[in-house]
């Protein structure tokens, strides 16, 4: 089979660390290769090489046999290489077609062939069953959407090597599948794939063979076929993993958060929140399962304060809160993992030691007469570091410096360490490897198993089905129904996420049968 890519003994070094130590792979024609590591193995500094957004110190890359030096984007465009980030490099105002053509318009005189291009990326569209709407905005458009146009900007390009960073991130379990689909698609017509993935199910799934890198160095390559995802998982991070939680049955006490009939509007004015009444009781993790962009953020908003309400009561304790400014609301015993830590979970350009205390560096422990008490900051930073596992350099590193991975557990540090009654988790695995989730995992259940409520916003169902004490399904603003994680299944509940059927044994917040909303059962 003929190899598209080889790179050889890829080095790169940055400041303190050596991200690529010596690292060789190949991709074949028409395969996909899965790149999988923990976060900070080095996966992606190694596709930004062989998408020239970086230089390799040492090494060498080979294209359809012939080396290459790939001093750019450009370069490798011209090769025939493309890359799907896992951020998206889309200009949310701009239309699809406008995003795709992006520096590559077609020329009409003295204009652009608009008409022209919009027939290009609706025949692209419809060539790889990826059916997007060439007229609609951006900012328009679901995030599983979003990714489809940039699948589409490399294709418009004429990729036949395309990368793919944390594709399913952000997506939900139909997207997901969507994208796999997709994927056999494009190496049916002879393209091949890089896929860097934490997610174990879906290398299985979809790759031909899988690279294992721990620590900037490939530990081995295997066929999938041969392997399994205890094998992958044990080399990735060093250790066997224990994907099975020990998880005792919960002892539900009194609800510490209870709302009731709270609406509150969106971007836009738009009713993001239609009459939600729910509660979550300490010693508990309840789950809240939804497509992305039913008002999930807007809940978790309105609970720490950073939305108002327009009616209904969010009582915390038995006192509300609604309207409460978010520092108040802390105090009184709210923690929140944030579903996006780069912008609302860490200050990139802070030390560690300054993100560690974000929310409680005016209290006198770290506070005298209005200076700031860097001793005692950078002594609680050691210790939560040590305690939670964080791999940094030092105390004083730049957040951004460190994996996505580190940058969560220095989150759930500060928040865990406020010794809340409750802890609001958005996200808290997103993009992260299984050594990571595991982790995290246990810290969530550690909460519970101390009394403390805890609301698990996801949107990887297995985690919510996993995690979860119960379950309750949100959709278009509302909340249609709960449901037993013991009894129910991912399907039942994707049903429910898109307004079309429910679990078994599923009720509404009043306790009713979930008939009882008009919500046609899935069988």
């Amino acid at each position: 089979m003929t190899n598209r890519v080889e790179m050889r003994g890829i080095t790169k070094r940055f400041p303190g660390i050596v991200a690529n130590d010596r690292i060789s792979l190949t991709l074949r024609q028409g395969e996909i290769l899965a790149l999988l590591g923990e976060n900070g193995a080095g996966k992606s500094t190694l596709m930004n090489i062989l998408f020239g957004l970086y230089q390799p110190d040492e090494g060498e890359i080979h294209v359809n046999g012939e080396r290459v030096e790939i001093s750019g984007p450009k370069t490798a465009i011209r090769l025939g290489l493309g890359m799907v980030h896992q951020h998206f490099k889309l200009v949310q105002p701009f239309t699809v077609t406008e995003n795709i053509i992006l520096g590559m318009e077609p020329k009409q005189r003295l204009g652009m062939d608009y008409a022209k291009a919009e027939k290009q990326v609706a025949e692209l569209s419809a060539r790889y069953g990826l059916r997007v709407d060439p007229r609609a905005r951006v900012r328009d458009i679901s995030v599983g959407m979003q990714q489809r146009v940039e699948i589409l900007k490399t294709l418009y390009r004429g990729a036949d090597i395309l990368i793919f960073d944390e594709p399913t991130a952000v997506l939900t379990p139909q997207e997901i599948h969507e994208l796999m689909e997709i994927l056999r698609k494009l190496t049916a017509e002879g393209k091949s794939i890089i896929l860097i993935t934490h997610k174990l199910k879906e290398i299985m799934a979809i790759a031909d063979r899988v690279t294992v890198i721990r620590r900037g160095q490939v530990i081995d390559t295997l066929n999938v076929k041969e392997t399994n995802p205890d094998e992958l998982a044990a080399k990735m991070v060093g250790r066997q993993v224990t994907f099975r939680l020990d998880k005792r049955p919960a002892s539900p006490g009194k609800a510490v958060l209870a709302l009731e009939g709270v609406t509150a509007r969106g971007t836009g004015d738009v009713l993001a929140l239609s009459g939600v009444t729910l509660e979550v009781r300490g010693g508990e993790i309840l789950g809240l399962a939804g497509v992305d962009g039913n008002g999930q953020s807007e809940l978790i908003e309105a609970v720490t304060g950073l939305r108002g309400v327009d009616s209904g009561r969010i009582r915390l304790n038995g006192e509300d809160i609604a309207g409460a400014a978010p520092r108040p609301i802390a105090e009184r015993g709210v923690a929140h993992i944030p579903e996006d830590r780069h912008k609302r979970g860490l200050v990139l350009d802070f030390s560690m030691s300054e993100n560690l205390v974000l929310k409680s560096y005016y209290k006198p422990a770290y506070n005298r007469g209005g200076f700031l008490d860097y001793a005692a900051i950078d002594k609680q930073a050691q210790r939560l570091i040590g305690e939670f596992d964080v791999r940094t350099p030092g105390t004083h590193t730049p957040a951004r410096a460190l994996s996505g991975g580190n940058q969560q557990k220095a989150i759930i540090a500060r928040e865990v360490d406020q010794d809340p009654d409750l802890l609001i988790a958005a996200q808290p695995t997103r993009g992260l490897d299984v050594g990571a989730i595991e982790f995290i995992h246990k810290r969530l259940l550690e909460q519970r198993d101390k009394g403390k409520a805890v609301l698990l916003v996801s949107l990887e169902l297995d985690e919510i089905l996993q995690l979860s004490d119960r379950i309750a399904v949100i959709y278009e603003g509302r909340i249609v129904g709960f449901a037993d994680p013991a009894t129910t299944t991912d399907r039942e509940l994707g049903l429910m996420m898109s307004g079309s059927g429910t679990a078994a044994g599923a009720t509404t917040e009043a306790g009713g049968d979930a008939r009882d909303q008009d919500i046609p059962r899935s069988r």
